[in-house]
């Protein structure tokens, strides 16, 4: 397996090991564009791998905050109640950038930037960029995506 996110047309691709396609979805990439520098809200290009799966046991709407599910189940109302905040919801793949001095190590490491693919509230627009570094999806989308790859698998990020 292995998943190739476009940037240009906010799409993640899922693709098997005979490089066929299994699946297509909306995401949202950061408001910001392309970008590796920590800081810079920007989401990080190149080849990456899902270096951990986060929330397999967790219902959906789950909230989380560094990696922890916080006990709270996303809703409306509670969105309204915290208006600015970046909602990771549902299921993590945090990913680990491969190319040391473009995506991994020093300033440029996708995996100590804290880059997810994760879910949002459905009042979020996919299809456009929007996140702030993350890659952001439906959280359907992601049950999905989250059952069918592993630990390892391969992505990358292009314009």
């Amino acid at each position: 397996m292995k998943i190739i996110v476009h940037i240009a047309t906010q799409t993640l691709e899922l693709f098997d090991d005979g490089d066929a396609l299994l699946r297509r979805y909306l995401v949202s990439t950061a408001a910001n564009g392309a970008g590796e520098v920590c800081g810079s809200y920007c989401t990080p290009r190149g080849k990456h791998i899902i270096r951990a799966k986060i929330g397999a046991d967790c219902p959906e709407n789950t909230v989380f905050v560094r990696r922890r599910p916080t006990g709270e189940i996303y809703t409306p109302e509670l969105g309204a109640q915290f208006a600015g905040r970046d909602w990771i919801l549902t299921r993590i793949l945090w990913l680990s950038g491969c190319q040391p001095g473009f995506n991994r190590l020093g300033d440029n490491d996708t995996m100590r930037r804290y880059i997810y693919i994760h879910g949002t509230p459905d009042s979020v627009p996919v299809g456009q960029a929007h996140s702030h570094g993350c890659i952001r999806m439906r959280n359907a989308d992601l049950l999905e995506l989250f059952t069918l790859v592993a630990a390892g698998t391969a992505v990358e990020i292009i314009e």
